[in-house]
């Protein structure tokens, strides 16, 4: 008896807080934030940019150890009057050391590092220092943003026969969220942007798809078997019904990618950074952005609903 009363309970309390009209309004608050995020992303990557890892730029870099007094405006101020380019100066967890970039100019003699940071410092040592060449020219930069762009056409193309162009679209703009957001991180806290946050990136847009997919693919078989059902609603029980999956899934994959943030060193950091970023992204905004967006729209039962052929009146031999 009070096993019975206690599975009415719970029962009451998972309908009280999962309702049609509780669930609406979770995905509205979702989609504002996501709005809010991306637009701040957008603008974090146009005004502070990237620090680029010499992997895209090349040139050297540096560590050095300066006195405690030197602050990270007056050093670089300093190199880009004497390197006449934009330095990049970077402070490490120690206050008094610091990781400096610069590009090797081959139309104009550059001064010796040591003496440029003796004007600044008057402790000066350098704890290593490397010539790096570039590893991604420009025609390569070229090549994978056209490869990039073909990817995503490709996959609007195959989303759109499978799902129809609304839920394309919605998965579609839930990738281009997911993306921008990581960008967005890495441009606010300035970690290195090289090649393996790259290799992060691109493994998200699959990962973000798949997240993406379950949640269509449910959404599709319930406007298919509900012509007459209400979209806000249907979309509701997609989301629960997937809900479980889905946690499992990003669940799983978190644990063994913080395994690889916490064990995996300073070199595996920022892909480890990127790939936590971009699963937890890619649950939220295939909840905020891919099934949002296809309602706003217009997406209705009526398009899954398969039409009967009309028959035409005539003479039959």
């Amino acid at each position: 008896m009070s096993t019975s009363k206690m599975t009415i309970s719970n029962s009451n309390i998972s309908d009280r807080y999962f309702s049609n009209s509780n669930m609406t309004r979770l995905r509205k608050v979702m989609s504002v934030i996501s709005i809010v995020l991306f637009m701040s992303s957008v603008m974090l990557v146009a005004v502070k940019g990237f620090n680029w890892g010499l992997d895209f730029t090349g040139g050297v870099v540096a560590e050095v150890q300066l006195s405690d007094q030197v602050t990270k405006d007056a050093l670089k101020t300093k190199l880009d009057t004497a390197f006449q380019q934009d330095v990049q100066v970077v402070g490490m967890a120690e206050q008094d050391r610091w990781t400096i970039r610069y590009s090797q100019l081959t139309d104009a003699p550059q001064p010796n590092l040591v003496d440029a940071l003796s004007s600044v410092s008057d402790q000066v040592k350098v704890l290593n220092s490397s010539v790096v060449g570039p590893q991604v020219g420009q025609d390569m930069v070229d090549q994978g943003g056209l490869a990039v762009l073909v990817c995503f056409l490709m996959i609007m193309l195959y989303l759109s026969v499978r799902f129809e162009w609304r839920l394309a679209l919605g998965a579609l703009a839930a990738i281009i969220y997911d993306v921008t957001l990581i960008l967005g991180l890495f441009a606010f806290t300035q970690f290195e942007f090289n090649l393996t946050v790259l290799a992060a990136v691109l493994a998200i847009l699959g990962y973000s798809l798949n997240d993406s997919i379950i949640i269509a693919d449910r959404v599709r078989e319930m406007l298919r078997g509900n012509p007459n059902g209400d979209t806000d609603n249907l979309l509701n029980e997609s989301v629960k019904a997937t809900f479980s999956r889905t946690m499992v899934t990003s669940g799983t994959t978190l644990i063994t990618v913080s395994a690889l943030w916490l064990l995996g060193g300073a070199a595996l950091q920022g892909f480890a950074i990127a790939l936590v970023v971009g699963i937890v992204s890619g649950t939220w905004s295939s909840v905020s952005v891919g099934i949002t967006l296809p309602k706003l729209l217009g997406l209705q039962p009526c398009h899954y609903q398969v039409k009967a052929p009309v028959e035409v009146e005539g003479e039959y031999p």
